[in-house]
């Protein structure tokens, strides 16, 4: 941030009294400018069968790859209006959000990730514009090499381990930055 979007005079990065944080501050107006997380809000949407429903990314970051839908919460809506909301949008898919399953704490990039159990309620899907194609999998099918974010494949994982129990708990995790040269 440079300017100030309430007068536009320049800000300056510095701890404000009583903060243990550095946060933006306008030079004239003194408005504190606090930077949040965003919130990624998704769904798992199941099929009757057990089969899930992914989403072949038409956009970056990660074009090409599949995930499940999800996306940037919007002011104004709740977490479960966001995740119906974003499988509408990425797969023209309509779903009943049911219980939130999971959470992943992703600081290094000052995002937040839930993702709800979903039941797909037809199978009149398709594309979305940000999408290349859509497609039920089963757990055998997974493109598990082709998956776009660490917390959907995580999230997934714990999915059909749960599932193979006989029971759905919900999951907590940070993640930290991938190695970018892994020893091998």
């Amino acid at each position: 941030m440079k300017f100030c979007p309430d007068c536009g005079a320049p800000v300056e990065l510095r701890m404000p009294p009583d903060d243990n944080r550095e946060r933006h501050i306008c030079t004239v107006c003194t408005t504190i400018h606090y930077q949040n997380p965003k919130m990624i809000v998704g769904a798992i949407p199941e099929w009757e069968d057990g089969r899930i429903l992914l989403c072949r990314r038409a956009i970056e970051p990660r074009h090409g790859l599949w995930t499940l839908p999800a996306g940037f919460m919007e002011n104004g809506e709740t977490t479960p209006e966001a995740a119906a909301r974003e499988t509408l949008e990425e797969a023209n898919a309509q779903v009943q959000i049911g219980d939130l399953y999971s959470m992943y704490n992703i600081p290094y990039i000052n995002q937040v990730y839930l993702l709800f159990r979903a039941r797909l309620l037809n199978l009149d899907f398709s594309p979305g514009v940000e999408s290349l194609e859509v497609a039920l999998f089963t757990e055998a099918e997974i493109p598990w090499d082709e998956l776009a974010f660490r917390a959907v494949s995580l999230t997934l994982q714990d999915y059909y381990a749960d599932r193979k129990a006989g029971g759905y708990k919900f999951h907590l995790g940070d993640l930290t930055p991938p190695l970018r040269n892994p020893p091998t």
